[in-house]
């Protein structure tokens, strides 16, 4: 079992914004409630927020909970990194993180800025190795479901780029069909 000690087992905002690439008003989570190395649960008020960076219309749509459970999946992702660095955690900086595919993505609801209280999110680790790890999802707001689904995140992508081409000698580039 890793040893999760040196890190703590809540956090607020301010240690979230420290985490994760997303700054100001574009950082939705206000607090981590409970983590361990395969699930984390947040919560978040920024919903109700007039001013909220991904209204459109005057609205915020249902779809903007997968960019609530992506913060929390980033925030899980260097918690969980932080633990493998133990102590030398402070010098380790974040993977940056992709979202690569998002599936069975269910909308209960139409609209999250019309959902009364809190929300609730949900990452759970599914599986994964060093470069993509696969979460399953939910946002809710008390026992009312809002949205869930899967999420396969890409860290360091650049890790998985295909090597660079070596151009073809001329004669077989001119024999190559176009």
């Amino acid at each position: 079992m890793l040893n999760t000690a040196h890190l703590p087992a809540t956090l607020r905002h301010a240690d979230i914004a420290r985490r994760i690439p997303h700054q100001g008003a574009m950082c939705l989570l206000d607090s981590v409630t409970a983590w361990d190395t395969q699930h984390i649960i947040c919560q978040a008020s920024s919903h109700h927020a007039p001013d909220h960076p991904l209204r459109a219309h005057g609205r915020l749509g249902a779809a903007c909970g997968v960019e609530y459970a992506a913060q929390a999946m980033a925030v899980h992702g260097t918690l969980v990194a932080q633990t493998l660095a133990g102590e030398n955690s402070a010098n380790t900086p974040p993977r940056a993180g992709y979202l690569a595919s998002m599936r069975s993505v269910t909308l209960f609801v139409e609209r999250l800025d019309t959902v009364a209280g809190e929300l609730s999110i949900r990452a759970d680790r599914l599986t994964g190795d060093d470069n993509t790890v696969l979460y399953s999802f939910t946002v809710q707001a008390g026992k009312q479901p809002l949205l869930s689904g899967r999420a396969v995140v890409v860290l360091d992508a650049s890790a998985l780029a295909l090597p660079s081409s070596t151009p073809l000698p001329a004669a077989a580039a001119a024999a190559s069909p176009p």
